[in-house]
């Protein structure tokens, strides 16, 4: 005769406690990218219908050379973060799985040092 609850049967069951962070970090990520994306969006139609020269000017300011970088780096990070819950979700083989993330965090770091370094070009230029 068992008294156990099923509650005592399902506390070892529990979360891995990796997800709030992970989750945290994705909505943290998705905040940062409101006020950069808006400040990206504004200046770019602004600048949609003007010279290169106008946009490279204003690309060698400092302040929107952080942002660029920071609204890329934002960007980078949050689609590997949704990319890598895809993975975890729906792919059951873990060999798999694993291979997919490593994947797609490797060519998220890529883009991201290329598109940095092609920012940091257009400013010291």
């Amino acid at each position: 005769m068992k008294y156990e609850t099923p509650l005592h049967e399902a506390q070892s069951l529990g979360s891995a406690k990796t997800g709030v962070q992970h989750w945290m970090a994705q909505r943290v990520s998705a905040i940062a990218l409101i006020p950069l994306g808006v400040w990206f969006i504004a200046f770019f139609t602004i600048f949609l219908t003007a010279p290169f020269e106008a946009a490279e000017q204003w690309l060698s300011s400092e302040w929107s050379v952080a942002f660029a970088i920071l609204l890329t780096l934002c960007l980078f990070y949050h689609g590997y973060l949704g990319m890598r819950t895809i993975w975890e979700d729906y792919v059951p083989h873990e060999s798999s799985r694993w291979s997919l993330i490593i994947a797609t965090k490797l060519l998220c770091a890529l883009m991201a040092i290329v598109a940095v370094v092609s920012i940091l070009q257009v400013f010291l230029s």
